[in-house]
């Protein structure tokens, strides 16, 4: 691979890791700054307080994706990316700034919910420039491996909002983490945007989108469906239970250990990290393994794998008591996810056409995933609330049904990727 197009490479995918740390770090210090916006309650109240926030971000992300697919497939993928990052700007400052409930009142909730807001229409852009952007740099050959690097720059971001959490716990007491230690966090991401703001300013624009006719059709909704409906619903069921079992697995499990489990925060937290450092170091390992064998095997892989073992994992780390044990059983789920992660956002980019694909990739994607995914931690703590988690599990099973069967219907993108039409 040339020199400039792995800088190309290199240079996208820091700004997705920056994108996502400012996202994750909401979920990843939702625990220690729940009471700070909704003081009544029990733990579990004030966690279904945030996570409704969270919820809400997540319904932003169609929005966000539809209106930057469109930016992006018309003014150039790194202007899309350029865009979403400054968004993710404004809401991390925001968020590191708004003073709490017992200050303002209602208002801290609410602005609190503006800043998430503007947060998912950065990573509902965020995802379908970056997957567009990655997919196009990259060889034919190797597009599965070098495609990877979305979730690994994905899972960096959350593995460094995990980081800044371990550090702000250690250094600082439970009272000040509590009071104002948190936006700390925040601050950095807001920081580090602006930083990678001016960085992809600097990138070089893909060949596809430079190849493109002037006269090209225009990029839209009614476009997109009329030309390619199936690819569409395709991209809705793979998202809803991909995004549905990567926050079950990842984002959600952290909380799961300490309010089921009942493992200390901190452990928890430890615990995920470690699990997360190898889930991202497996990426690119399942991405070449994509473009030696094909994508559907490793789809089929995850879907079938994970309807099997999703009951049986939680239901094991329900009453776990050993660390050590939680993160090999963390593990088995994680592995499977990996066949899908590391080639999600490559699989969709195959499906369409240059002059539409950053919408086709985004919209679908963040329909389905802000209805499953981005719902997941709320509909888990619903279950709990309810007196019924176990029904979570199956939850989480029925929608990797679903995808599966969805998968069965994909074609085999690596022999007929339209990447190779540009």
């Amino acid at each position: 691979m040339d020199t400039k197009r792995l800088k190309s490479i290199v240079g996208g995918s820091a700004g997705n890791l920056v994108e996502w740390y400012d996202w994750y770090a909401y979920s990843s210090l939702s625990l220690v700054f729940a009471a700070t916006f909704f003081p009544n309650g029990d733990l579990t109240a004030q966690l279904l307080g945030t996570a409704a926030v969270f919820a809400v971000g997540f319904l932003m992300r169609p929005i966000g994706a539809y209106v930057m697919g469109r930016y992006a497939d018309t003014h150039g993928r790194k202007a899309g990316l350029a865009l979403s990052v400054g968004l993710m700007f404004a809401g991390s400052m925001m968020i590191a700034v708004v003073p709490g409930y017992a200050t303002i009142g209602i208002a801290a909730p609410a602005i609190l919910l503006l800043a998430r807001m503007l947060q998912g229409l950065s990573v509902g852009g965020e995802y379908g420039a970056s997957a567009t952007y990655l997919s196009e740099m990259a060889t034919r050959k190797n597009r599965g491996f070098w495609s990877s690097f979305q979730y690994v720059t994905l899972i960096g971001g959350q593995l460094c909002a995990l980081a800044v959490t371990l550090t702000l716990q250690a250094v600082l007491s439970k009272q000040d983490m509590a009071s104002w230690g948190w936006r700390i966090a925040f601050v950095i991401g807001a920081v580090l945007a602006l930083v990678v703001y001016i960085m992809r300013r600097n990138l070089s624009e893909t060949a596809s989108f430079k190849n493109m006719a002037k006269d090209r059709p225009k990029s839209g909704f009614l476009a997109l469906w009329k030309a390619h409906p199936r690819e569409f619903m395709l991209v809705v069921a793979i998202s809803a239970g991909g995004g549905l079992a990567f926050y079950a697995y990842t984002t959600y499990l952290q909380k799961f250990l300490v309010n089921t489990s009942g493992f200390p925060v901190q452990t928890a937290t430890q615990i995920m990290t470690a699990a997360l450092v190898v889930f991202m170091l497996s990426q690119p390992l399942f991405g070449h393994l994509a473009d030696r064998f094909g994508r559907k095997p490793m789809l089929l892989t995850f879907g079938i794998g994970g309807m099997i073992v999703s009951v049986p994992v939680f239901s094991l780390l329900a009453v776990e008591t050993s660390a050590i044990t939680a993160f090999f059983t963390i593990m088995l789920p994680l592995m499977l996810l990996g066949c899908y992660t590391s080639i999600s956002a490559l699989v969709k980019a195959e499906l369409f056409p240059a002059h539409i694909r950053a919408l086709g990739v985004a919209f679908p994607y963040a329909i389905g995933n802000a209805a499953f995914g981005g719902t997941a931690e709320y509909a888990a703590l619903w279950f709990k609330k309810a007196g019924i988690e176990a029904g979570f599990y199956w939850y989480v099973t029925g929608f990797l049904g679903i995808a599966t069967i969805a998968f069965l219907l994909l074609p085999e993108t690596k022999h007929t990727s339209r990447i190779e039409e540009d």
